[in-house]
């Protein structure tokens, strides 16, 4: 009897250890976000790939480049990683942030109240504002962003600037990650009527297909925008680590140096106003 319980006062000693042991080990931090990020050394960022000057390949080279693309270096040398691009549409880039696919998107994203109910945005560092791709000969026939309607609008179907379109009553056309060409391209011969988009893009993507008919809008200006990079809502330590780069980078001029080689020497990081 007095074995029996013994054994069982063994027994009730070990159970109570072992209790212990599990409540420490259910106490410890799960890693974060950016906890994996840095034990694996490596930011991965979504981009088109397809979008002069912000993401793109040198014509006769496969090495991605572009303002954003090399911004993104930037960051990612200064948070002591690596970096990995994944080449997406844009709807596609903004899933894969939210499923955690990806650290971050990288294509000139604008800053929106709704995007921000989902997604957490960088410092801006780009300021622009929309303007329009039309015929030359006869500017596409519009006047006015109200002329939109009924027009063939080209572009993504969740930018911003779409949205406008939309808004005015245009009809969208919508590509799988096509390149610049392809829209100014088919603007050009009739197969849609406009492209709505960023200013900056707008001007140099023109400039690189001189041969075709077409123009930037003289009139039309509207909605003054603010550009960063993308993260997942969730990913608050990325994002303040992403921020505090950025931050240095501002101050010390390097994304405005970066600005200056692919926007013909412009600052997108100066904030524009216009009359709207």
């Amino acid at each position: 009897m007095g074995a029996a319980i013994s054994g069982i006062l063994a027994a009730t000693l070990l159970a109570g250890c072992g209790n212990g042991n599990d409540s420490d080990n259910s106490s410890e931090e799960p890693a974060t976000a950016w906890d994996e990020i840095q034990e694996q050394g490596v930011l991965t960022v979504a981009t088109s790939g397809t979008l002069f000057p912000t993401s793109y390949r040198e014509e006769g080279t496969d090495e991605l480049t572009g303002f954003e693309v090399e911004v993104v270096r930037e960051i990612a040398e200064r948070l002591e990683l690596d970096v990995e691009f994944t080449e997406l549409g844009f709807d596609e880039m903004l899933t894969s942030v939210q499923t955690g696919q990806v650290d971050m998107a990288a294509n000139d994203i604008e800053i929106t109240e709704d995007r921000q109910e989902h997604f957490m945005f960088s410092t801006p560092f780009k300021y622009s504002y929309g303007t329009a791709i039309v015929r030359s000969d006869d500017l596409s026939g519009i006047e006015t962003l109200e002329d939109l309607e009924g027009k063939k609008a080209a572009g993504a179907s969740t930018s911003v600037y779409m949205e406008t379109a939309r808004e005015y009553g245009a009809e969208e056309v919508v590509y799988d990650n096509a390149t610049n060409e392809t829209y100014l391209r088919d603007v050009a011969v009739g197969r849609t009527d406009v492209i709505l988009n960023d200013y900056y893009l707008q001007t140099l993507a023109i400039a690189n297909f001189p041969e075709l008919d077409i123009t930037i809008h003289p009139n039309l200006k509207y909605s003054p925008s603010e550009v960063g990079v993308v993260m997942n809502e969730d990913n608050e330590e990325l994002a303040e680590n992403v921020n505090r780069v950025i931050g240095e980078m501002l101050e010390d001029g390097t994304i405005s140096e970066i600005s200056g080689e692919f926007f013909n020497g412009a600052d997108v990081t100066e904030e524009v106003e216009i009359e709207e």
